[in-house]
């Protein structure tokens, strides 16, 4: 049986994306101020408004009685630089002392100054030489803000985790001092939506890594390989590892072939520089590998992959926060340019909301925020981006299919930070970090922490057990399938 904890009630935009973010921003001020009104962590509404009664009714059903499944997939947030002091979970009371070492296994006595979100300059909002332990970002950069990025690839994370120790973290990141800082999202947007719903405080990234691999965990459960007979992997994008295991040179793509870092893809869209003689070998060859699209497509379930900025990227105008990494299905030949399954499948975010009000919402909906709503360091603001989620299940929550709808908000992977609980074992792939979970339905258990083990294709598993489709591999037919967060008979 699943446990489960009972909780108390309790790089810059473009010019065009300015006025979109300050907007975001007043709805999360706006919801912040009702929050502190009722104490940081009072919860009679979720973080935008629903009609009387959206929320009051718990559902008791099965499985079947969902009908729809969407997936918000937001960016770069490990479990505890989130919910650390979120009550009943897993979290920084939990800790005990934060132990970081550097390359020759000493420990650490402070922490190196954090660089600001141009990458290159100390950000001297921050103090240098902080202790090592945890500290609130909060303190220092308002949430609304902007802070420097971190690190976050295949081989680093591996090193970062070092055997389950999680102690250097620090010392293999290119952005040390921000490892360990943490906003308490408790009383933000999403946070309230956790205290009325269910918090998943064992829930973990699929792949180490970033981005790129963990979106294809979530469509594909797998790794991709280079195709080498559509074209010959470019020797500069291949990492070289030493006769001990150490990373020697880092790379895209493993010395045996997968496609493990930020790549994209030989079809659009992708960075109109990619399309320079000197760069079209380094995009990525179609890939036939199964996804979980096919599975539903040969069952006849509909399905969509909503990307915000989608319809701007065909067209050459992508927005600046547009990320190409971002947009798995795109990389497959079954969606290439041209293709029905392009034309059927994917689609900008706005056609979401347009789906869901003209009543033709998917069985299954994969929402991929525009980089200003993402919630991602370096090119945008954690509140924004928890604002712009809010607002997509308070769209839900006012619709007729809401009783009938399931939400999972997570994040793709934890963006370089901290997190004290070591990942399981798995395999050569993952699972790397935990990262925030967040299930959000009528059926769903109210006022829960959900300890039992998850990772990103328990989602995969959860469609799949749904809708009766063969699973994609072994990681995700073994996942659990996030049926612990739901009230079903």
């Amino acid at each position: 049986m699943p446990t489960i904890a009972v909780v108390g009630r309790c790089t810059r935009g473009p010019r065009r994306a300015r006025g979109r973010r300050a907007a975001a921003t007043a709805v999360a001020l706006a919801t912040l101020a009702a929050a502190t009104a009722f104490g940081a962590v009072a919860v009679t509404a979720p973080a935008t408004a629903a009609p009387a009664g959206a929320n009051a009714v718990q559902l008791h059903g099965r499985l079947s009685d969902l009908r729809h499944i969407v997936v918000v997939y937001q960016e770069n947030w490990s479990f505890d630089s989130l919910y650390g002091r979120f009550p009943g979970a897993r979290g920084w009371a939990d800790a005990g002392t934060v132990r970081q070492v550097d390359a020759s296994g000493a420990p650490l006595t402070s922490l190196p100054q954090p660089v600001a979100e141009d990458g290159k300059t100390a950000d001297a909002r921050i103090p240098a030489g902080l202790p090592v332990r945890p500290y609130d970002l909060g303190a220092y950069i308002p949430a609304d803000g902007r802070t420097g990025d971190l690190v976050h690839r295949y081989y680093q994370e591996q090193a970062q985790i070092d055997a389950g120790r999680n102690d250097r973290f620090v010392s293999v990141s290119d952005n040390g001092g921000l490892v360990l800082s943490y906003y308490d999202a408790t009383a933000m947007p999403e946070g309230r939506l956790a205290q009325e719903y269910v918090l998943a405080d064992d829930f973990f990234h699929s792949a180490f890594g970033g981005s790129f691999l963990n979106h294809m965990w979530l469509v594909c459960a797998c790794t991709p390989r280079w195709d080498t007979a559509q074209a010959p992997i470019p020797a500069s994008m291949v990492a070289q590892i030493g006769p001990d295991g150490s990373l020697t040179k880092d790379g895209a793509i493993t010395p045996d072939g997968h496609i493990v870092n930020t790549s994209f893809t030989v079809n659009s869209p992708h960075p109109p520089a990619m399309d320079a003689p000197a760069q079209r070998g380094r995009l990525v060859p179609e890939l036939d590998a199964p996804t979980i699209g096919d599975r539903l497509s040969e069952r006849g379930v509909s399905w969509k992959w909503y990307s915000g900025g989608w319809d701007a990227a065909l067209v050459g105008k992508a927005d600046t926060t547009f990320q190409f990494h971002h947009q798995p299905f795109a990389f497959f030949r079954r969606y290439a340019d041209g293709t029905e399954g392009r034309r059927e499948h994917l689609a900008d975010e706005t056609a979401f909301l347009a789906d869901l009000h003209a009543h033709r919402l998917p069985a299954v909906s994969f929402i991929k925020p525009l980089g200003i709503d993402n919630e991602h360091p370096g090119y945008t603001s954690l509140l924004a981006g928890q604002a712009h989620v809010a607002s997509l299940v308070s769209a839900l929550q006012q619709s007729p299919e809401w009783r009938s709808t399931a939400v999972i908000i997570t994040y793709d992977e934890n963006g370089g930070r901290y997190d004290h609980v070591a990942p399981p074992a798995g395999d050569r792939w993952g699972p790397g970090v935990r990262v925030p979970a967040i299930i959000v339905s009528p059926f769903a258990r109210r006022h829960l922490v959900d300890h039992t083990r998850y990772e990103t294709v328990s989602i995969l598993r959860l469609i799949e057990r749904r809708w009766g489709l063969e699973p994609l591999g072994d990681r995700d037919e073994g996942a659990g399938d996030l049926t612990g967060a739901f009230a079903f008979d």
